[in-house]
This record gives structure tokens, C-alpha cells and sequence, in this order.
């Protein structure tokens, strides 16, 4: 599918985009990868890593902020993969107006761009689920994010371009999550690792998965779906014992803007939710929607279906985390 095609990754030089160039440059025989992104340094790095595929490689210092430079990042792409955005939550909430211009003007300038070139054929944006009944600035922006990107199926014209969301939770090992947090606190020497609540879950996904599922909505979207990997749940308290068995674990309680469980499809969206063998497709609730083809293989939900990290049917036990948890290379236990 990307053999001989050009692709672009905003916010390319974070995990993600990291993972997705691999993953293409092992699997696919591309064109060009472009990474767009605003830091020379992180861009340097990366441009040191991928050293042997310079002649494939190309880094544009960029924002998606400004549209002129995402036009003429675009010049010849043909997948587009939009990841550029701003994460940390109390980031957000404290400089809203920055989560706002990046989140989602950033994400009206891609749009725009991507239906101003004539090139791109495939849009894959990155969700989370906190857009999901967001509670916090971050959600609610990027709940904004995703419906732009949906919709812009319907300003593509006679253009054969087709906007898609891929959603997933918090990436196991990735900046700011739990897992660095508790690795920083064993290898200080600590003793108890904090628990907001007792009863909180969270859903399990490695990189991995994510990028898969990004090239499963670039190889098969037929414009405004959101795919959702089926993954495991585990219990906050149970990942704790895996990474430092029998630890204190103090309950500190849980933080502004944080949930207890993670909700990827709402039982509002049960109505338009497909169920596929690994993962779930919702499609739009829009009337154009009416002339586009649901992908084969999937069997509706039940109305009122949730898929949620608290009542999932998959759980990773303390045995399981640990092994996944040695297997990515998230710790290190002498």
C-alpha cells in the first residue's frame, strides 16, 4: 500500500511518529517519509536515527498553526497521518488558548491543506479517549479535532480523499503516563508507589498495536470512521504489584480532569458501532453518510454496548503485566 508513496506525519519526531517510521521503513518500500514538526532538535535526533534511510527521509521545521507551510509540506503526499498535538492535560488547562490554536485550528489547517492538494489520497488523525464525554480541556478539544476531521469527508467534493479517526487510550510507556512515573519512583529507591483510586483501570496498548491500527484505517477507511483496537483492561493497583511487588500503595485520590475508567465507545455511539475481530468501527451519524459502504466482516453491537476499561471482557493479571512489561522494555529488574 505506501510502496512508492509519499507520506507525511505531523508531530512527527513523538513516539508515535518514531514507531510509524519504523514500522513503514521495515515493512513498505516508501517514496518519502516527511516529518513535520516544530523542534530542530528532536528533528536532528531523529534524523541521526534514520541516518541509512536519508535518501527517503526529509524533516520539515513546521507548526500546524500555519497553513502556507503545511501546503508546501504537502506538495506530492499522499498519506497524511496527524498526530501533532497538545497532550499533557494540566498543560492544556493552564494555557487553554495554546490547546485550542494547536488542537483545533491545527486541525482546521490540515484539513483545508490536505483539501487544497490535489495529491493526498488518505488522512488518518490520532484520537484519544479522552474526547470521549471529555472532562477536561484536552478531551474536549480533541472531541472538536474529530469531528472536524470526520466532517471534512463532506467538503472533499469529486476530491478522492477520505478522512479517518483511529482512537486509543493512554500508550503504555509513553511520556507522562504511569509507567515512567512509577519506574522514576523504584528507581529513586522508592518503596510505595501512589494510587489516585483503588477502583481506577486503564486500557493496555502498546505502540505497536497503535501504528497497526493506523495502517488498517489508511488501507481500508471509506472516509469518516473511527476505529478502536479491542485490548486488554488491567487495574491500576495490579500494574503497581507488577512493577514493585508487595509495595505500600498509598491512595492519594484521584486528580482534576482524571476518570476512573476509560470509555472509547459510548453507548450513544452504540447505535452506530460495528464489531469487528480485533478491533470496533463507529461510523458517522451524517445523511452523506448514506451512500458510503459499511466494511465487510463486521456485526453490529447491542444498543447500549460500552466498551469501557472498567467492564471490559479481557484483563491482564499481575503475571501477564510483568511479562509485558520485560517484553517492551519498560523495566529493568536485576
Amino acid at each position: 500500500m505506501l510502496n512508492g508513496k509519499t507520506v507525511l506525519i505531523t508531530g512527527g519526531t513523538g513516539s508515535f511518529g518514531y514507531h510509524f517510521t519504523e514500522y513503514v521503513l521495515k515493512k513498505y518500500m516508501p517514496k518519502k517519509i516527511i516529518i513535520y514538526s516544530r523542534d530542530e532538535f528532536k528533528q536532528f535526533n531523529m534524523a541521526n536515527k534514520f541516518k541509512r534511510y536519508e535518501d527517503i527521509m526529509r524533516f520539515f521545521i513546521g507548526d500546524v498553526r500555519d497553513k502556507e507551510r503545511l501546503l508546501r509540506a504537502l506538495d506530492g503526499v499522499e498519506y497524511v497521518i496527524h498526530a501533532a498535538a497538545l497532550k499533557q492535560v494540566p498543560a492544556c488547562e493552564y494555557n487553554p488558548i495554546e490547546a485550542v490554536r494547536t488542537n483545533i485550528d491545527g486541525a482546521i489547517n490540515v484539513v483545508n491543506a490536505v483539501l487544497d492538494t490535489p495529491s493526498v489520497k488518505r488522512v488518518v488523525a490520532l484520537s484519544t479517549d479522552k474526547s470521549v464525554n471529555p472532562i477536561n480541556l484536552y478531551g474536549g478539544t480533541k472531541l472538536v479535532s474529530d469531528k472536524l476531521f470526520i466532517a471534512a469527508n463532506a467538503y472533499s467534493g469529486t476530491k478522492d480523499v477520505r478522512f479517518s479517526v483511529v482512537r486509543y487510550g493512554n500508550v503504555a510507556g509513553s511520556r507522562g503516563s504511569v509507567i515512567p512515573f512509577f519506574r522514576q519512583i523504584i528507581e529513586n529507591g522508592g518503596k510505595e508507589l501512589p494510587i489516585t483510586d483503588y477502583r481506577m483501570t486503564r486500557f493496555w496498548i502498546s505502540l505497536e498495536e497503535g501504528v497497526k491500527l493506523v495502517i488498517k484505517a489508511l488501507k481500508e477507511a471509506n472516509g469518516g470512521e473511527t476505529f478502536i483496537s479491542k485490548i486488554p483492561s488491567f487495574k491500576i493497583i495490579d500494574l503497581a504489584q507488577a512493577m514493585l511487588s508487595g509495595c505500600e500503595m498509598p491512595e492519594v485520590g484521584i486528580r482534576e480532569g482524571e476518570k476512573l475508567h476509560e470509555v472509547m465507545v459510548t453507548a450513544e455511539d452504540s447505535a452506530a458501532t460495528y464489531e469487528y475481530e480485533k478491533h470496533y468501527i463507529i461510523y458517522p451519524h451524517y445523511n452523506w453518510w448514506g451512500k458510503r459502504d459499511i466494511i465487510s466482516g463486521g456485526k453490529k453491537v447491542n444498543e447500549g454496548f460500552e466498551y469501557n476499561s472498567g467492564t471490559n471482557r479481557e484483563w491482564l493479571t499481575v503475571k501477564q503485566l510483568q511479562k509485558l512489561l520485560v517484553d517492551m522494555n519498560l523495566v529493568h529488574w536485576e
